[in-house]
């Protein structure tokens, strides 16, 4: 399959032959070096657009919001304007370096230096210096704040940290952006959040987030009974699909799932509102229009469960049957990451709703602890150097396909050479 083939898959598929990816072990040097962690953050971070956030979260004008992206010791401020249009800048004041905004998320039209109070507006502009005339031949209009690349694309706000980035937002995504395009984003404004700090490479979360092989065995009570089946015990891919540095990935859910008997909660979820499931609180009418979008669910896989897509480098964005959920992986240090997922969730209108909600969210934070507790170890692993390559099976094509990726940009000379 090349990158812009049809969705693939079936059981005498090879995903991996296919996509014209190499069947060959692969390299866990890139896991546990802290040189090609420098030229992953110079290379990749520095280059690359960043998904930051959703437009939901910049709700009206002069909302704003704070992103720390460590890795480039860099704070960004991300506002939304008057007009509606969102502006992104270093979040430093030209004066002695200082942060402008400390809050992580705010309303303001304009900012103020807590060290000597210079005052911004929130379109960079300075507006105001104490003791202005002391100053040499001071052009305000050459000290605001710098602005970094800001591009919108489906209600995400995407920015990219080069200078001039070497090409646009819509260039980067490619046909995957055309692929994803018009999806219904159902309950934008309303996430549950899981965030934590991990003792592990930032490609170790992002690969453990990319396949299904290991649902069954890390989470056999919780996740493993609604993806695997008794005809599918692996939870095989259903489909995959590269476009450029980006994929999508289809895993299944066992449609003939029932809760065990010793399982009171779920079961009386279920009883009280039986059109959802264990993994949709929501009413299947309520989730129609985002359903709808192929990108989301194809119509023709009555076993389609999940939506895994990668948007280049650090983050997902995915889809399941109660509505679309997003992770991000920043990296920290070679062995270290900031994790943030966000569940978006429709807003309960009665108990039983909310009910459902909350069963929902102790599931998803159970699942969580079991992923997350095993990153910790597999870092362990990979740093002690018992092994130098990783035996990846076929439906882990998203791991070597980024693998690969990531490789191609350390070594290309420019951004247009690594998409190519």
């Amino acid at each position: 399959m090349n990158q812009h083939s049809n969705f693939v898959g079936g059981e005498q598929a090879s995903l991996t032959v296919q996509a014209g990816l190499s069947t060959r072990p692969v390299p866990m040097e890139p896991y546990r070096s802290p040189e090609y962690y420098q030229l992953e953050i110079d290379r990749v971070f520095k280059r690359a657009w960043l998904m930051m956030c959703r437009v939901e979260e910049l709700p009206q004008p002069n909302s704003y919001v704070v992103k720390e992206i460590e890795c480039c010791n860099m704070s960004v401020l991300i506002s939304r304007q008057n007009n509606g249009d969102i502006k992104s800048f270093h979040n430093v004041c030209p004066h002695r370096g200082n942060q402008v905004a400390l809050d992580e998320r705010g309303t303001a039209s304009r900012f103020s230096c807590r060290y000597h109070s210079w005052t911004f507006a929130n379109d960079g502009r300075l507006l105001g210096v104490p003791d202005e005339t002391s100053f040499f031949s001071l052009d305000k209009s050459k000290c605001g704040l710098t602005p970094i690349a800001t591009e919108v694309w489906e209600g995400f706000v995407f920015i990219n940290l080069a200078p001039v980035p070497e090409v646009s937002l819509t260039e980067f995504l490619g046909e995957f952006g055309e692929h994803m395009k018009g999806i219904h984003y159902i309950a934008a404004d309303h996430p549950i959040v899981v965030a934590g700090e991990l003792k592990c490479n930032w490609k170790v979360v992002s690969d453990a987030f990319s396949e299904a092989y290991h649902i069954p065995a890390i989470h056999p009570r919780t996740l493993g009974p609604t993806f695997a089946s008794k005809s599918d015990p692996f939870a095989h891919l259903l489909g995959a699909k590269l476009f450029g540095p980006h994929q999508s990935s289809m895993q299944p859910r066992n449609v003939e799932y029932m809760p065990r008997e010793t399982s009171h909660v779920e079961l009386m979820g279920q009883t009280l509102s039986p059109s959802s499931s264990a993994i949709s609180t929501a009413d299947s009418s309520v989730m129609e229009k985002y359903l709808d979008h192929p990108a989301v669910r194809p119509k023709d896989i009555p076993t389609w469960g999940i939506g895994i897509n990668n948007v280049f480098p650090n983050s997902q964005i995915d889809f399941g049957l109660g509505g679309f959920f997003t992770h991000y992986f920043w990296p920290l240090s070679y062995n270290r990451t900031r994790y943030e997922g966000r569940f978006y969730m429709v807003r309960p209108t009665n108990a039983i709703q909310r009910f459902r909600m909350e069963e929902h969210i102790a599931r998803i934070s159970e699942i969580m602890l079991e992923d997350l507790n095993n990153v910790e170890r597999t870092q362990k692993g990979l740093e002690s150097r018992a092994k130098d390559f990783m035996q990846l099976q076929d439906n882990e094509i998203a791991i070597r396909h980024n693998i690969d990726t990531i490789e191609k940009w350390v070594r290309s000379e420019t951004v247009r050479d690594a998409l190519a």
